[in-house]
């Protein structure tokens, strides 16, 4: 079997970062011990020479290129790991994952997963759909995005859930920490999404085989130099949230890869720069998931509120100046 590559430049927002953990921003689903590991076997090269050390401090402008082998076979183990369920029947679980859990098995993280957990909560899950390694997925979340999530549990159920994402029926609401201010109370971003073409792990606003996009924001809360907003999305491109948010000028908090990580030089108060360093992830969660059970046709709609790493940060920034309006 072929290896994959990645090839990818450092830009400003990355002068600083190590190396293991800018990659880590840059290859999705792949684990930060496990790039550790591809560094250290010389899978990864720095401006064209081979990069030993995880901790090698990037600058802007760095080449860096990494060798990705073959993944391995991955056989599914049920795993004891906890999991909320917000409801469950012989069709859906609807769970509220938290930040950090990836969704599926993928290379680097072959175990450890929400398809993991479900094997062992979920007796019978029957594993449904065409992928061995994504049974019962019909939608995601990133891994270092929280929130509320469907899986199917049978294959009528998978099938409906499909159809229903395709044509773009479920209802979901997002609620996001932003960098900056928003000028509007209401933002419509209409902006296609595509793989990026200077970096081909990231999206982009790109009409170079972008796909329709369109996202909807609105202000919940106003700070001295972040905002707290609500989001809705009409279509479910990858990583729309975080791209559009970017794309306007106000990144999400905490996005190692489209926005603000790094808070060592954070402009606002001490108390928000602990509670931001202190995210377990993105700034970013599913609040709200609604669609149309597949069995029954009754529409359901679920919910829950952001977690405390989430909850700490938006206290902290409200302790701190508000704007008027906000």
């Amino acid at each position: 079997m072929s290896r994959d590559t990645y090839e990818g430049v450092a830009g400003p927002e990355d002068a600083g970062l190590r190396l293991d953990v800018f990659l880590a921003g840059q290859i999705e689903d792949a684990s930060r011990s496990y790039l550790q590991k591809l560094i250290k076997q010389g899978n990864v090269t720095v401006n064209g020479a081979s990069a030993a050390r995880p901790s090698r401090t990037m600058a802007e402008g760095d080449a860096v290129g990494v060798t990705l082998p073959p993944p391995p076979t991955i056989e599914l183990e049920p795993e004891p790991i906890p999991i909320e369920r917000l409801h469950e029947d012989a069709d859906v679980v609807v769970v509220n994952k938290p930040a950090g859990l990836v969704v599926h098995p993928a290379p680097g993280n072959e175990r450890g997963t929400l398809v993991n957990a479900l094997l062992h909560h979920c007796p019978d899950f029957t594993r449904p759909g065409e992928d061995p390694i994504r049974p019962g997925i019909v939608h995601r979340l990133d891994k270092d995005t929280s929130g509320v999530m469907v899986v199917a549990k049978s294959q009528r159920a998978f099938l409906s859930l499909c159809q229903q994402a395709r044509e773009h029926t479920f209802d979901r609401r997002y609620l996001a920490l932003t960098e900056g201010n928003f000028k509007q109370d209401r933002l419509r971003i209409e902006a296609p999404v595509g793989r990026s073409l200077a970096d081909r792990k990231r999206m982009s606003v790109t009409s170079v085989a972008g796909r329709d996009a369109v996202t909807h924001v609105e202000v919940l809360e106003r700070f001295r130099i972040a905002t707290y907003v609500t989001v809705t999305l009409e279509t479910g491109r990858t990583h729309q949230i975080r791209v559009h948010l970017r794309y306007s000028g106000h990144p999400v908090l905490g996005d190692p890869v489209y926005g603000v990580a790094d808070f060592r030089r954070w402009p606002g108060g001490p108390e928000s720069r602990k509670a931001l360093e202190a995210l377990r992830g993105q700034a970013l969660h599913a609040t709200l998931l609604g669609f149309e059970h597949p069995a029954t046709g009754e529409r359901m709609t679920f919910t829950a509120p952001p977690p405390e790493d989430f909850q700490a940060a938006l206290e902290a920034l409200r302790g701190e100046a508000r704007l008027p309006g906000g």
